[in-house]
């Protein structure tokens, strides 16, 4: 029985993994953090990570970027296994996140569905062979209008993919808005919708001379991000330090 702390337990994200785990006879939440320390998911709620004394094998976490120094200083104490979920963090949080690293196994990632993550490694393919045939390369992404961040982390792991199989020759453009001038050769546009309830829709765009390739992701639950998060913390057990994301998982 894998027993874990849920970060941001009653947030949309955390009361999923809550109902999943519910189900779920390898795992039980022990402890769960959040704000609102309304208990009604059957297990205790704390208002801070650092005030739990509960003993438990990892964490996962779905909760806001404010909560994460709070939980960098658990792992750092605990030394305990951590699936980090939350995105938008700053370049600081992520320093400290690879250094913790080396004294906990993490598993941080922009995205959990098992989709995205193989879309990923099918875009480092593919992109430097229609690059240099000449196609542009645009992301268009949407989400719900309670999204904070944007772009979202999942269009940048998309573009991160893409770039790294160039040796990181191309640069993300964001806005045109200001620049009246045809479009540069090494850019990777990258456009955000924000409105209703989408869950996550991804596209990724090919653009050449008379034809269009597509590559796409429908979210049509948080249940595939949920899921991704309990394969992701059982994965992590009984793993040497270091950082993983889920394509070790789905290796």
């Amino acid at each position: 029985m894998v027993k874990v702390i849920l970060n941001g337990a009653n947030g949309a994200m955390g009361k999923v993994v809550a109902d999943l785990v519910a189900a779920d006879e390898n795992m039980e939440i022990v402890a769960g953090v959040d704000l609102n320390t309304d208990a009604k998911l059957g297990f205790p709620v704390f208002d801070d990570i650092r005030k739990i004394d509960i003993e438990a094998d990892a964490v996962i976490d779905f909760a806001s970027v404010k909560a994460v120094d709070n939980l960098l200083d658990f792992i750092e104490q605990k030394k305990i296994p951590a699936v980090i979920c939350t995105t938008g963090l700053s370049e600081a949080q992520i320093d400290r996140i690879n250094e913790l690293s080396s004294v906990s196994p993490i598993l941080r990632s922009a995205n959990m569905s098992l989709g995205i993550n193989i879309l990923s490694k099918v875009l480092a393919e593919v992109a430097p062979t229609l690059k240099k045939a000449g196609f542009d390369i645009e992301i268009v992404e949407a989400h719900h209008r309670r999204k904070l961040d944007a772009p979202s982390g999942t269009a940048l792991l998309l573009a991160d993919s893409i770039n790294s199989s160039m040796d990181e020759k191309l640069e993300y453009t964001y806005d045109r808005s200001d620049r009246h001038e045809p479009r540069r050769e090494n850019e990777i546009g990258i456009s955000s919708v924000r409105g209703g309830t989408i869950v996550g829709d991804h596209d990724v765009i090919f653009a050449g001379e008379d034809e269009v390739i597509s590559f796409n992701h429908r979210a049509y639950s948080r249940k595939i991000f949920a899921n991704g998060a309990i394969a992701a913390a059982k994965f992590l057990i009984g793993k040497a330090n270091g950082l993983y994301d889920m394509s070790d998982v789905i290796k």
